[in-house]
């Protein structure tokens, strides 16, 4: 872990999903926006797989699933649906090597966290794989290996890059506070115990040993305090979306050294505006922590609210760019 004290991450970057079906333009597009710290761009639009949750479940080691009406399901074998997951994801790593070749820098790459694909993954019963202590074990252990091994094959796809991994983690406070619904839809799964959520965070944040991971969440009240505990070098979120309740949280992450990828750029086509404005609140939640304005550039990376799946190809281009020259706003002019 030595070299985490020297890791720098980019200014700017998106959170993962992008319009469109084609991995190719998806890949120019993010490689061009962010010259020092890309990503590698997930496409839904294509389909069942493409999703977050199926591109996901594709990476798994000796577990499978499979799409019903109702959602993503374990089933014996690996069938047509994982295997067009795993087809896409590596279509979208040969787009992605192609406009990163001689790539030196930091690169991020996006899967589902433990907790999430828990709560989304269904038991061959309907129920949530959430429901079931064992099954949660062994789909962390399995999302484990596999996400060991994608981090390797992006590795010797792109040599030079030193890799962020990012998990979403969207229902992450939903599965603590006990409100992930049951199949029927009448009754919530029981809260999981928050050591027991922590510890199987932990174990994945694990994987990349070598590396950076952030923990994404678009959902209010995210969990920095436990994020922090299980390893996290980062958390990102939709900046709306904090209260002064969290101020405390954030300023404890920041002077323990964790960075922070504000979503401040609107996820869905909408006027932009001007980049000082984008960034506003966060010059004004450092003064009201009294964190030193030198400090915001070396611990905020500027995003998008969440993905840009449900935008429109030209205001996806743009606010990828905005978040650039909002970052820029940032470091020019912290106070």
């Amino acid at each position: 872990m030595s070299e985490n004290s020297e890791f720098r991450f980019g200014a700017a970057t998106g959170v993962g999903s992008m319009p469109g079906e084609d991995a190719r333009e998806a890949a120019k597009t993010v490689t061009g926006s962010f010259e020092d710290f890309p990503f590698l761009p997930e496409l839904p639009a294509r389909g069942p797989g493409a999703d977050m949750i199926g591109r996901t479940a594709g990476m798994l080691v000796d577990l499978y699933a499979r799409v019903e009406p109702s959602g993503w399901r374990f089933s014996d074998r690996p069938g047509r649906d994982s295997r067009r997951a795993r087809s896409w994801l590596g279509e979208d790593l040969d787009a992605l090597e192609e406009f990163t070749q001689d790539y030196e820098g930091p690169l991020k790459v996006q899967a589902v966290g433990p907790w999430t694909l828990a709560a989304a993954l269904e038991l061959r019963n309907g129920e949530a794989a959430l429901s079931d202590a064992g099954a949660c074990r062994d789909l962390a252990g399995s999302l484990g290996e596999g996400l060991r091994l994608h981090l390797d094959e992006v590795r010797r796809r792109i040599p030079g890059a030193r890799i962020v991994l990012q998990l979403d983690e969207p229902s992450l406070t939903s599965v603590l506070r006990g409100q992930v619904r049951t199949a029927s839809g009448y009754r919530t799964h029981r809260a999981v115990d928050r050591q027991v959520v922590e510890a199987a965070l932990r174990d994945v944040v694990g994987v990349h040993a070598d590396g950076q991971v952030v923990v994404h969440s678009c959902a209010p009240d995210v969990p920095f305090a436990l994020l922090r505990r299980a390893g996290a070098a980062a958390v990102s979120f939709d900046f709306s979306l904090l209260t002064e309740r969290d101020d405390d949280a954030i300023g404890e992450a920041v002077e323990g050294g964790t960075r922070l990828f504000a979503g401040v750029v609107t996820s869905t086509d909408g006027p932009l505006s001007d980049p000082a404005g984008s960034v506003m609140g966060v010059r004004t939640l450092w003064r009201r922590l009294g964190l030193p304005p030198g400090l915001l550039a070396e611990a905020v990376t500027v995003t998008p609210t969440c993905g840009l799946a449900g935008a429109s190809p030209d205001y996806a281009r743009k606010a990828l760019a905005h978040c650039v020259r909002a970052a820029r706003s940032l470091a020019d002019n912290p106070e």
